[in-house]
């Protein structure tokens, strides 16, 4: 019998700060991007709105994934939107530094963090 494939959960609300807050949680990859790119959807992505992507149930990311987190930023900052990263666990953060995503993207360690600095 065949393994069924790891599970994505794509989760958005308001952070009471004010940013929508998107958790996922699970493997994003190949099989489970669709998850994720219609999560984004559902954010309007306009100036002035901050996007807090919350990584720290990502227990695995391959290049599909970080293509669509790549997709989203630039779509964010062409419209005047935030878009920020928080949680990464060691080895997806060690992934984005090596290809130099660290420089593209805003990372935080928590959300409060992130939201917090959303407001300044």
């Amino acid at each position: 019998m065949p393994e069924a494939e790891p599970d994505l959960v794509v989760t958005l609300r308001p952070h009471p700060g004010g940013p929508y807050l998107m958790s996922v949680s699970g493997e994003l990859d190949y099989h489970t991007a669709a998850q994720l790119r219609a999560g984004l959807e559902e954010v309007p992505l306009d100036q002035g709105v901050s996007l807090i992507i919350d990584l720290s149930r990502l227990t695995y990311c391959d290049s599909t994934g970080i293509s669509i987190l790549v997709g989203a930023d630039h779509q964010a900052k062409a419209s005047g939107a935030t878009l920020v990263l928080v949680g990464m666990n060691a080895d997806i953060a060690r992934v984005f530094h090596v290809i130099g995503l660290d420089q593209v993207f805003t990372c935080y360690g928590t959300v409060d963090a992130a939201s917090r600095a959303l407001r300044i």
